[in-house]
């Protein structure tokens, strides 16, 4: 394969990846395998070769963080996302944790925050008297603070504010983004909780609480419509269902989760931290677009297996902002090895990605991937040692845990295992870009071809036309027909479709997916407030709904016509 599978991936290189004098991709990845290697307590050398091999051909994508600052000296985070600590409730408190946020921001991490413990507007302060102004009024501070750190680069600071269904506050952060009102460095979503949805399921009322005190009650359908409302005008906010993340975290017996990162792939205790990396599907479909296509899931298994090691090694090799994130970080050594390019591999083995094919094998990828990941952490741990909060009969009763086949369980009952969580599913956007536009994520093909737009290091944006990556192995090949069987857009699948390709990968993920459910501009609210509700009956941890066109000007993606075909994108 050339240098670069498409001029768009030599773009995102130079723009977010390259080096000092790097001369090509080749150069940036034995600069990461080196410094990935060099915790090793022994073999160097070898290891920097066989991460090496991991990373050619774009078959292992790491997270974005570590491909540009592994190996430069920088004072820059390996880790693509922390959750901050819990926020105090006073000044001090809050101007500590803006102080903590911003030196993770600075130091090219995203973050998510909870902003529950933060009493509602109207609320007197005990000591001053003063009228507290509520969370959306701090978020604001974040808001101008991320502008502030990040205005001068590339990639834009990304953060998550998350608010309970109960806080008192609640509608006031369901508007925040309304009508482009402000917070846009800030993704939103409800901690929904399971007694919230009986609520909403019996017509029931609802009390908005804070301090152990009920300020106010509301009917729970109302504030349910609200949220769907809000989410069908501007794609905001997302819902976390916070008790099933917790009740799914493997490390449930010793921590309790409260937010999660920018994308939601990963929900994490106060200071942890997402270690990202992704296996690239499409390197490993044989003969494409042939009666003879094959996929060779025994590659796919020894590829997790090595970089399991590769993002544990991450953790010991990674500079982080605050000690406490590298105290977290370090006691449950939680990773996330997930895939980027499934729409583009089902397409490129004739499967459609609304199918129980499809299905059945994304499942199957995913569950080989499960397994050879566990396989390799038990054998890290007894190498290098278990992660330190195991406590194994603990660990082997969280409900992930013991759905693994039995032979994984006993071993871990015997060796340890090294890692507290190992897979999540990350949205991949500049990688998969950077591997020749595969399709991101577990997410269905945006469009054959788009107009995107990049931001530059001045801040500016550039528009760039990119083609999808099985549609440019399709032209390539000389087909007569404009597009190859299996292809298509992502609005022109049902709801439906997507949330049942998310609920088969959540089954063999131990963290959660990023996956933003696509819907056409057109689809009536009555079909469009469904989902929540099914996400949530399908088992999902989380779910971020986007009407095409919702945001007006602001997609990241535009339409591209071609003959009566249109092919649009959304951000």
């Amino acid at each position: 394969m050339r240098a670069f599978p498409a001029p768009i991936s030599e773009d995102i290189w130079m723009r977010k990846y390259r080096f000092g004098h790097e001369a090509g991709i080749d150069d940036s990845r034995i600069r990461v395998a080196r410094a990935v290697a060099a915790v090793e307590p022994r073999d160097h050398d070898r290891w920097a070769k066989v991460f090496a091999g991991l990373l050619a051909d774009d078959r292992f994508l790491p997270g974005g963080r570590i491909l540009a600052n592994a190996g430069t000296a920088r004072n820059a985070t390996l880790m693509n996302c922390f959750v901050m600590g819990a926020l105090d409730d006073s000044i001090d408190g809050l101007f500590h944790a803006l102080r903590e946020s911003a030196i993770t921001l600075q130091q090219g991490g995203g973050i998510g925050i909870d902003f529950s413990t933060i009493r509602p507007s109207g609320a007197a302060a005990v000591r001053t008297g003063n009228i507290a102004t509520g969370p959306v009024s701090f978020m604001q501070l974040w808001d101008s603070m991320c502008e502030t750190i990040t205005a001068d680069r590339a990639r834009r600071g990304a953060m998550m504010a998350v608010l309970r269904c109960d806080h008192p506050d609640i509608e006031t952060f369901i508007d925040a983004k309304a009508k482009g009102a402000g917070l846009s460095r800030f993704n939103l979503s409800v901690l929904v909780t399971d007694e919230f949805v009986c609520a909403v399921d019996a017509g029931a009322d609802w009390p908005l609480v804070f301090g152990g005190h009920t300020i106010r009650t509301l009917k729970a359908r109302e504030l349910w419509k609200k949220i769907l409302y809000s989410a069908y005008e501007s794609g905001e906010p997302g819902v976390l269902f916070i008790d099933r993340i917790n009740r799914e975290n493997n490390l449930g017996y010793a921590e309790t989760i409260h937010a999660c990162n920018p994308c939601g792939e990963v929900p994490l205790p106060p200071y942890g931290a997402c270690d990202l990396g992704s296996i690239n599907l499409t390197r490993f479909v044989q003969r494409p677009f042939t009666p003879d296509v094959s996929f060779d899931f025994d590659d796919v298994k020894d590829t997790a297996r090595i970089a399991v090691r590769f993002l544990d090694n991450v953790i010991e090799a990674s500079h982080y902002p605050l000690k406490a994130q590298a105290e977290q970080a370090h006691t449950g050594r939680r990773i996330g090895l997930g895939i980027t390019g499934l729409a583009d591999a089902l397409i490129m083995q004739g499967l459609d990605y609304d199918s129980n094919d499809g299905r059945e094998f994304a499942g199957r990828v995913l569950g080989t991937m499960r397994n050879a990941a566990y396989e390799a952490s038990i054998g890290l741990a007894g190498e290098k040692g278990s992660f330190p909060a195991l406590e194994r009969e603990a660990f082997l009763a969280r409900p992930f845990v013991r759905r693994l086949p039995e032979v994984l369980r006993e071993a871990i009952r015997a060796q340890g295992i090294r890692n507290s969580h190992l897979l999540a599913i990350a949205p991949t956007a500049s990688i998969s870009l950077l591997a020749g536009n595969v399709s991101a994520g577990i997410e269905p093909v945006y469009a054959a071809t788009v107009r995107r737009r990049m931001r530059n290091a001045s801040g500016e944006y550039d528009t760039v036309e990119v083609e999808d990556y099985a549609q440019s192995l399709w032209q390539e090949a000389g087909h007569e027909a404009p597009h190859p069987p299996g292809f298509i857009r992502a609005g022109e699948l049902s709801t439906d479709a997507h949330l049942a390709m998310q609920a088969t990968a959540q089954g063999f993920v131990d963290n959660a997916i990023s996956k933003t459910i696509n819907a056409d501009a057109g689809i009536p609210f009555d079909v469009f407030e469904n989902v929540y509700r099914n996400a949530y009956g399908l088992g999902l941890k989380g779910c971020t709904v986007y009407r095409q066109g919702s945001r007006g000007g602001k997609d990241v993606l535009t339409p591209v016509m071609q003959g009566n075909y249109c092919m649009s994108d959304t951000c």
